[in-house]
């Protein structure tokens, strides 16, 4: 597969970077890279990508893209999602496809999480 004009990066706004890198380590196992007080990336899931410090959130309400994670066992997922002090804003639910549900992480951005 060639990487021209494929998706390769994505940079996703926090309010808190150290926050949002012991929420995703805790819950999907991302390690991070950090560069500067400002940015940390990661890499080897699915799209490389960082946290960069900023006031806004990614929400579909306002517009942004929903970024999905896939899992095996979605209900342990949500479980540990919440007991990493994710909220649960949208329970799981059948679509064409598969089931998911939607999340906000502790520093605000809206993910969901899908399987089969």
């Amino acid at each position: 597969m060639t990487r021209h004009h494929n998706l390769n990066y994505i940079e996703i706004p926090t309010r808190n970077i150290q926050a949002s890198k012991t929420f995703f380590t805790e819950v999907f196992d991302w390690a991070f890279t950090d560069y500067g007080e400002a940015y940390s990336s990661f890499t080897a899931q699915g799209i490389d990508g960082g946290f960069f410090s900023a006031e806004q959130t990614v929400s579909t309400a306002t517009g942004s893209p929903l970024l999905v994670l896939y899992s095996n066992n979605l209900e342990a997922t949500q479980s540990a999602v919440e007991q990493a002090k994710g909220q649960i804003i949208q329970a799981i639910f059948a679509f064409p496809g598969g089931r998911r549900f939607h999340f906000t992480d502790p520093a605000g951005n809206e993910y969901a999480v899908w399987s089969e």
